[in-house]
């Protein structure tokens, strides 16, 4: 009688945890993230279509970077949508497969003369970089990088055309959105340089403290590749227009 009745109570626990919506965070990052956006962004749509598929419930929230970091380890958050890998997240947090790769890209005004083969090539000049941000181990790291915190890549590249910094540094498709919108106006008067810093792989990071984070993972990992089997995945980011 004793037994069944902890039997019955342990699945009413784990049913418990399993119909509670898992709380998605992100910071503004467009076209990634944003509420602005439609379904709130390429990436929150992407990763709670196939949250969906696996059989649970989403919310999201949109919140500074740090705060939503901070939350996974106070759990007052589930899953942050879209991470890059590194290990101090790793101590707190479990990465999915990639589900994107960020290519990031220098910009500098048009006719510059920048260019680069090594992070060596850079030093001495001024680099918009956006508070809080990580943009490869060797750049984050690299002490005689002149690096001049920025709130936003908005406010570096027009601090590169007005030639206040001599570069910007970006997510290609972050950059391309931004030029098409807010930079509107001086978008030709700025370009890529050849050579991209880093690309680097995109996943979601679930908190370890989570009861359920491996299967979450697992059952995530597996509606992606379904979601690229069935061309879902190309569906959404045509739909985004990336």
């Amino acid at each position: 009688m004793y037994l069944g009745f902890i039997v019955l109570l342990w699945f009413a626990l784990c049913g418990g945890i399993a119909a509670q919506p898992l709380r998605l965070v992100a910071d503004s990052w467009p076209p990634f993230t944003d509420q602005r956006l439609l379904n709130n962004g390429f990436a929150t749509d992407l990763v709670s279509t196939a949250l969906r598929r696996a059989g649970y419930t989403v919310e999201y929230a949109q919140v500074p970077w740090a705060r939503a970091t901070r939350g996974l380890q106070t759990a007052d958050y589930d899953i942050v949508i879209a991470a890059w890998y590194s290990p101090e997240r790793a101590r707190y947090g479990q990465f999915s497969n990639p589900y994107l790769i960020n290519r990031v890209r220098f910009i500098q005004r048009r006719g510059g003369v920048l260019s680069f083969n090594e992070l060596a090539d850079l030093h001495g000049y001024r680099i918009a970089a956006v508070r809080g941000y990580e943009y490869s181990p060797e750049f984050d790291r690299d002490t005689l990088l002149q690096k001049v915190e920025v709130p936003g890549f908005v406010v570096g590249a027009r601090m590169v055309h007005a030639r206040r910094l001599d570069l910007a540094v970006e997510d290609e498709y972050v950059a391309r959105y931004h030029l098409a919108r807010e930079l509107l106006d001086i978008r030709d008067e700025l370009v890529f340089l050849p050579l991209p810093l880093s690309e680097n792989p995109l996943h979601i990071l679930v908190r370890r403290s989570h009861p359920q984070h491996a299967e979450i993972i697992a059952a995530f990992n597996r509606a992606v590749d379904q979601m690229n089997a069935d061309g879902t995945y190309a569906a959404l980011f045509k739909r985004h227009g990336l």
